[in-house]
C-alpha cells in the first residue's frame, strides 16, 4: 500500500514538472531569482526545504533549452569508426535515439569495410588520438566524394589537416568536451572545427543543440591552444596529485571522515581521472609539445611556490596570492556561486545516499543501525 501510494504521488509530480515546463516554454523569460523568490516564504511550513525547490527551478530552467525539432527527421546512415568506445557508445545512442541507422566500425571489421562505408552519410572518428591519423589514412580509401567525414579528438590541427588531404568531401573537426558518466547533450559543450563543406553537418549540429548542447565555433589553432590549460595542465595537476596521495599511502576513506565537501570532490576528480582509460590521459598530456612545454612551465611554479614555503616567506606567499586575486576579477563572483551549488548538490547526494545504505541494512537484517563515532587516539 505504502509503495503505491507513493507511485501515485510521484506520477502527479511527474505531471506537474511536466506542465511547468510547458509553460516556461510558452512563456515570456523569468528570472531563476523570481521563480524562487515566488514560494520561498511557504516552504518552512510544508516540510520542503529552499534546496529541493531551488533545484526544481534550476532543472525546469535547464530542460526549457532542450527543443524537439522544427521539421521531419530525415534519417541519415552514420558509421561510427570505433564506436564500442565509451564516447561512440554515447554518439550511438543519441544518433539511433533520433531515428538515425547507426553501424559500428572497430578495428577487427576492415574486412567489411567497403560495406560499412560506401553509404554512410557521415563517419565519426571515435578512436584514441595515437591512431587517429592513421584511420583518416585508410578510411580514404573507401569514402565516397559526398560522405561528411568528422572526428571528436582531443587536439585538432593535425588531425583536421589530415582530414582534409585524405578526404575530398566535407570534413568537421568537432571535440565533446565532457567524459563518462553523461547522459545527454544538456548543458555540455562541443567544440566545433569548421573544415569543408561545414553546411553538410548542419543536421548533427541541430541534434546537438536541440537537446541542450552548446556548440563552440573556433579554428584548430585556437582550440589546441585552450586546451593546453583545459586539458593537459588540469590532468596533469591531477595526475600528479594522485601520485603523490599513493606515494604517501594516506588513507583516503578515512580522510573523508574528516574532510570538507572541497577536499571530497578534489578526491572525486582524481578518481574520476584514473578510472578512465590510462593511454587517454597520458595521451592528452603527450599530444603536442606545446602540452609538454606548458606542464614543464607548470611544474616550475609549484617548485617556486615550494621554495617560498621551506623559507617561510609569508610576505611573498601573500602577493602571490593577491596577484591572482586581481588577475581572476569578477570571474571569481560566478565561481563561488557555480561552486556553492555543486556542494550543496553534493551535500544532498551524499545525505541520501547515506539514507540509502541505512535502509538497505535495515531490509537486510532488520536492525537499523546508527553509525558510532570513531575514537580519535
Amino acid at each position: 500500500m505504502f509503495q503505491e501510494n507513493l507511485q501515485e504521488i510521484d506520477q502527479q509530480l511527474i505531471h506537474l514538472l511536466s506542465k511547468r515546463i510547458a509553460v516556461l516554454k510558452k512563456s515570456e523569460p523569468i528570472s531563476l531569482e523570481a521563480q524562487i523568490a515566488n514560494f520561498a516564504f511557504s516552504l518552512t511550513q510544508t516540510g520542503v526545504t529552499e534546496s529541493i525547490w531551488k533545484n526544481i527551478v534550476m532543472d525546469c530552467a535547464a530542460v526549457v533549452t532542450t527543443s524537439l525539432p522544427s521539421d521531419p527527421i530525415k534519417p541519415r546512415r552514420v558509421t561510427l569508426v570505433g564506436g564500442g568506445g565509451m564516447m561512440g557508445r554515447f554518439f550511438k545512442q543519441k544518433l539511433t535515439a533520433a531515428s538515425h541507422i547507426v553501424t559500428i566500425l572497430e578495428q577487427d571489421d576492415w574486412d567489411r569495410a567497403e560495406f560499412l562505408l560506401a553509404e554512410a552519410d557521415l563517419v565519426l572518428i571515435c578512436v584514441p588520438i595515437e591512431y587517429t591519423i592513421e584511420v583518416i589514412r585508410k578510411l580514404a580509401n573507401y569514402l565516397a566524394p559526398t560522405t561528411t567525414l568528422a572526428d571528436i579528438a582531443s587536439i585538432k590541427v593535425p588531425i583536421l589537416q589530415a582530414m582534409l588531404e585524405y578526404h575530398n568531401g566535407p570534413v568537421m573537426g568537432l571535440h565533446p568536451m565532457f567524459g563518462q558518466g553523461i547522459e545527454s547533450f544538456l548543458s555540455q559543450k562541443v567544440v566545433v572545427c569548421p573544415g569543408r563543406e561545414e553546411n553538410a553537418f548542419q543536421w548533427l549540429l541541430d541534434l546537438i543543440e536541440n537537446e541542450g548542447g552548446k556548440l563552440i565555433v573556433c579554428t584548430p589553432e585556437e582550440h589546441d591552444q585552450m586546451m593546453m590549460a583545459v586539458q593537459a595542465i588540469r590532468s596533469f595537476k591531477t595526475f600528479g596529485f594522485g601520485i603523490f596521495l599513493a606515494e604517501e599511502e594516506i588513507n583516503i576513506r578515512r580522510s573523508l571522515d574528516f574532510s570538507s565537501p572541497i577536499f571530497r570532490l578534489e578526491i572525486d576528480i582524481v578518481s574520476r581521472l584514473f578510472s578512465q582509460s590510462a593511454p587517454l590521459i597520458v595521451d592528452i598530456m603527450l599530444a603536442t609539445p606545446e602540452r609538454h612545454e606548458a606542464i614543464y612551465k607548470l611544474a616550475k611554479t609549484y617548485n617556486r611556490l615550494a621554495q617560498l614555503i621551506l623559507q617561510n616567506d609569508r610576505d611573498t606567499l601573500i602577493r602571490e596570492f593577491k596577484a591572482v586575486y586581481s588577475f581572476l576579477g569578477e570571474e571569481m563572483n560566478g565561481a563561488v556561486e557555480e561552486s556553492s551549488h555543486v556542494i550543496n548538490a553534493l551535500s544532498i547526494f551524499l545525505t541520501a545516499r547515506e539514507v540509502e545504505e541505512k535502509n538497505v541494512s535495515y531490509v537486510t537484517t532488520g536492525v537499523k543501525s546508527a553509525k558510532k563515532p570513531e575514537r580519535i587516539l
